[in-house]
């Protein structure tokens, strides 16, 4: 028999985001296919969906499918400069933003997906073959979060190579649970 999803399940499908610290080449080059193929995978996952379907909630009181697309080249747009000026200070303070209050402006309700996915798309583009000319080294160069203190780039390759499938689970999650095809 098949149980209801919790909250979590609906709210992490993937799991949470666990750090195992310090990077290898080969977890790297996996990390910046994942990266890579976000946008590809994101455009799949919304593929044929009808404007009721994408202004549906993943989960209760959670974001619609429109708000987590618009939501991802934010949140990677931030991460983009955040290795952009890791790489070109030494541990510069990096600026945060409140993800809930931006997904509730707008332009985050009411925008086309494909605006969404095509920034994406040239988006990754670029962080990617930034992210494939990076060193070794250069994955230790730091940014200082204000809420978190220093953090190497190697945590942040980690965190986006999840955040990216997360947010596509949570959709395609959606998708199997409603039976949409």
């Amino acid at each position: 028999m098949e149980t209801a999803k919790t909250a979590a399940d609906l709210r992490y499908p993937i799991g949470k985001f666990h750090w195992k610290g310090q990077l290898n080449d080969a977890e790297r080059a996996e990390l910046i296919i994942q990266i890579a193929d976000t946008p590809k995978r994101l455009r799949e996952a919304v593929n044929g969906l009808t404007p009721e379907q994408l202004d549906t909630p993943y989960r209760p009181e959670g974001w619609t499918v429109r708000q987590v697309v618009h939501h991802l080249p934010d949140s990677h747009m931030n991460s983009y400069v955040r290795f952009k000026l890791a790489l070109t200070e030494e541990a510069p303070t990096i600026k945060t933003y409140d993800e809930a209050l931006w997904a509730a402006l707008p332009d985050s309700k009411s925008t086309a997906v494909e605006t969404s996915l095509t920034l994406l798309e040239s988006l990754h583009d670029r962080w990617v073959n930034l992210l494939r000319s990076m060193s070794a080294s250069d994955f230790s160069r730091k940014v200082n979060h204000p809420e978190h203190g220093l953090i190497d780039l190697d945590y942040l390759l980690a965190i986006y190579g999840w955040h990216g499938r997360h947010h596509v689970a949570h959709i395609t999650s959606l998708r199997e649970s409603m039976g949409w095809r």
